[in-house]
């Protein structure tokens, strides 16, 4: 990758800013582990604001394992350019999704890159894709607390430095500058553990939290309805009460959910009358109740 002079650093950085000063609100869903569904979150989140009539942009920041582009649906499209910069692929009416896996034609060769490639990668997301007035940008991050969060958060804090309160620096849910936080876990001990790393990260770098949302809490049997706690419930609710965060929600394991990611067919969108579509809809209610509060 050819080295950028400084006058190209410094004019990507001028539209690093006005990129993001189009869009009102920046998301980031992390966790601290994987398999615990951040993802699926992450879509259904950005599919159930578009259906609401938002404007929406998922950006998928997991270089080794991005899967967005299979749980929308979109897989076989590719990214392509214009004078306005790099153009996102349209999903549904209002919501546009960019993700490495829609620059690549062989699914299966893995990315082996160092961190500074991927600081690189990720900016170029922001600067140069052609995002226009967004009033939600999701962020799907891969799970953990390395590059990929760590390279989001300074990008957008160094274009809406948020202030240095009290509030904000214990993460209790405001959402200074436009954008916070969203963690997801499962309800077993080993899940929460992590996720408690996730929600520090976050207050050591100032991003407000928006909350934790507990997946795979509790199992819906398919054929009698009955809800069996195969992870166990609660831990979720318990270590946002410990950490002081809001705690947005329990989305029970239900088959359909699998079924539908596997499809690229969101279940808030494709599954409207499931249990879990329904509750999803109150997390989001929560989130954009919450930032609207905070007067953003």
């Amino acid at each position: 990758m050819q080295k950028m002079t400084e006058q190209e650093r410094a004019a990507q950085d001028n539209r690093l800013k006005e990129r993001l000063s189009r869009i009102k609100y920046k998301i980031m869903v992390l966790s601290g582990k994987g398999g615990v569904g951040k993802t699926t979150v992450a879509v259904n989140l950005a599919y159930g604001l578009a259906a609401g009539k938002k404007r929406v942009g998922l950006l998928d920041i997991d270089i080794h394992g991005p899967n967005i582009a299979k749980m929308l649906g979109i897989e076989g499209n590719k990214l392509s350019a214009s004078d306005s910069g790099i153009e996102a692929i349209a999903v549904f009416p209002g919501l546009k999704a960019v993700s490495l896996a829609l620059l690549f034609e062989n699914h299966d060769q893995p990315i082996i890159w160092r961190g500074p490639l991927k600081m690189i990668t990720i900016k170029q997301f922001l600067a140069d894709v052609n995002w226009g007035e967004l009033d939600f940008l999701i962020i799907d991050s891969p799970p953990g607390t390395g590059d990929e969060p760590l390279s989001v958060c300074q990008l957008i804090q160094g274009v809406h430095p948020g202030r240095d309160s009290k509030e904000n620096t214990k993460g209790g849910g405001g959402s200074e500058g436009g954008y916070g936080a969203v963690i997801v876990t499962t309800p077993q001990d080993v899940a929460i553990l992590d996720s408690r790393k996730s929600v520090n990260f976050a207050k050591e770098l100032k991003v407000p939290v928006l909350g934790i949302i507990e997946n795979m809490s509790g199992f819906i049997c398919p054929h009698c309805q009955k809800e069996i706690d195969l992870f166990g419930t609660g831990g979720g609710e318990k270590s946002a009460a410990d950490l002081g965060v809001p705690f947005l929600g329990r989305i029970p394991f239900e088959a359909a959910i699998v079924k539908s990611g596997d499809k690229g067919r969101p279940f808030i969108h494709f599954g409207k009358e499931g249990q879990s579509a329904k509750i999803m809809d109150e997390i989001i209610n929560k989130i954009t109740l919450q930032m609207d509060k905070n007067g953003l």
